[in-house]
């Protein structure tokens, strides 16, 4: 066994015998390794070990702390017992509807036929195929707005159509504005870039347009990525008087504008790309709506863009793999995503009805037609420390301060996952961190 993962069982033995509690700080990599005689790219490999085993969580500029210990009575804690029997991770999520597998199966049959297959199995290019762009184009349309075919691109899910659209976008020391609160992935995805993401001031509209036009001011703007319309993690959607106030900086000052619409197929709304269609790439994908394990993602790109965002594809190997694009368009085209995508939007608006039983008389933002929600925990609770607590009570969640772009300036809020977790469980993982919450510190 590597000398890390040693390392890193003897901490896990610490951390299971309560020798290292929750909310304990451990101490700086380059401390650890000091202290251990070891080099210091082995004690990263400590702790990438230890948060990979749910064991710890790290927040940037305010270090790595324990996160879980076994569920056991809480001594001293006013909770006697933890409230869950087994393991409940909200940070996952990913939804699934009753009956998903029996839908998607049929459709995967006709692919398996040898000579079908052989196709399938070829190479897709960054374009994909004819009968891959119109189905696309038909699923993503909205009342107001219909992509053409020819503006499609694909790769192998949502976040690589992210890095993609930013990449063509963005060189090393380009500026990104982002909202204060932003996707994980996007903040890993500037680090690799060389970028730095720009917070913007943010209301309960969104984003607000002067301080969009103040950062572009400072130094211009390679891009801009927003969320507009049920924002991870908050849930906020915004007005349609502040997308075309934002669209009218964006066409103003010609910055390029990333629209994440991920979450989108849980609304009804128009895209930003409405109001700014020569400057928005629309970025969405399955995982969502279909499975995480099959999926595809789309990038809408304005037609001058084509080129540029396939070449990064391209560089980055991110395309899309051919036979889960056959997969997907027939899904499509035989209502397959229209049917799922109903019964997910029940089920959210379901889960968030137990939300708001469970957690009533809390601050917690959220919107019912969302799978997660914003949870701004009471005095004197952090996010690090009620993370820790929910972890030892075999409830993982989200510390709010991995969304914060600014690292001085993280709040103490945790985002719930609603989706993954079966229904019972989220009921009842609910309800124990409402205790914990409760507990005098």
């Amino acid at each position: 066994m590597d000398d890390y993962r040693r390392i890193a069982d003897r901490l896990a033995d610490d951390i299971a015998a309560g020798r290292l509690k929750p909310g304990e700080r451990l101490p700086p990599q380059r401390l650890f390794a000091r202290r251990r005689g070891i080099a210091g790219s082995t004690a990263g490999r400590v702790y990438g070990e230890l948060v990979r085993r749910g064991l710890v969580v790290g927040e940037v500029g305010r270090g790595t702390f324990v996160r879980a210990t076994p569920a056991q009575p809480a001594a001293g804690r006013g909770l006697t017992e933890p409230s869950t029997t087994a393991p409940v991770n909200l940070e996952l999520n990913y939804p699934s509807a009753p009956g998903q597998s029996e839908l998607l199966a049929p459709t995967l049959a006709p692919l398996l036929r040898p000579d079908v297959l052989t196709e399938a199995m070829r190479p897709a290019p960054a374009d994909g195929t004819l009968p891959a762009r119109t189905a696309a184009a038909s699923l993503l349309a909205t009342r107001g707005w219909q992509p053409s075919p020819d503006q499609l691109l694909f790769t192998g899910n949502a976040r690589q159509a992210v890095a993609a659209t930013l990449a063509s976008l963005v060189r090393p020391g380009g500026r990104v504005g982002v909202e204060p609160l932003t996707y994980p992935v996007v903040k890993e995805i500037a680090a690799r870039l060389g970028s730095t993401l720009v917070p913007l001031t943010a209301d309960e509209e969104g984003p607000r347009p002067e301080s969009l036009a103040a950062a572009h001011r400072s130094a211009p703007l390679s891009a801009l990525y927003v969320q507009p319309t049920l924002h991870n993690p908050t849930s906020l959607t915004m007005s349609e008087e502040r997308r075309r106030h934002l669209a009218d900086v964006v066409t103003d000052s010609g910055i390029p504008v990333v629209e994440d619409r991920i979450w989108s197929f849980l609304a009804d709304d128009e895209p930003f790309a409405v109001h700014a269609p020569r400057l928005t790439h629309v970025v969405d994908g399955l995982s969502k709506r279909v499975a995480p394990g099959l999926t595809v993602g789309f990038a809408v790109v304005p037609p001058y863009r084509g080129e540029a965002v396939a070449d990064a594809i391209r560089s980055g190997g991110w395309s899309a793999g051919r036979f889960a694009m056959e997969a997907a368009v027939r899904w499509i085209e035989d209502g397959t995503v229209e049917r799922l995508v109903a019964a997910k939007r029940a089920d959210a608006a379901h889960r968030q009805r137990i939300l708001r039983e469970e957690l009533h008389g809390f601050s917690v933002r959220s919107d019912p037609r969302a799978y997660y929600a914003w949870w701004e925990l009471p005095a004197p609770w952090r996010a690090d420390t009620f993370t820790a607590a929910a972890a030892a009570h075999g409830i993982a969640v989200t510390p709010g301060p991995v969304f914060a772009v600014d690292p001085g300036r993280t709040p103490d809020a945790v985002r719930l996952g609603l989706a993954s977790a079966a229904v019972p469980d989220l009921r009842r993982a609910l309800r124990t961190l409402a205790g914990v919450a409760r507990e005098v510190r």
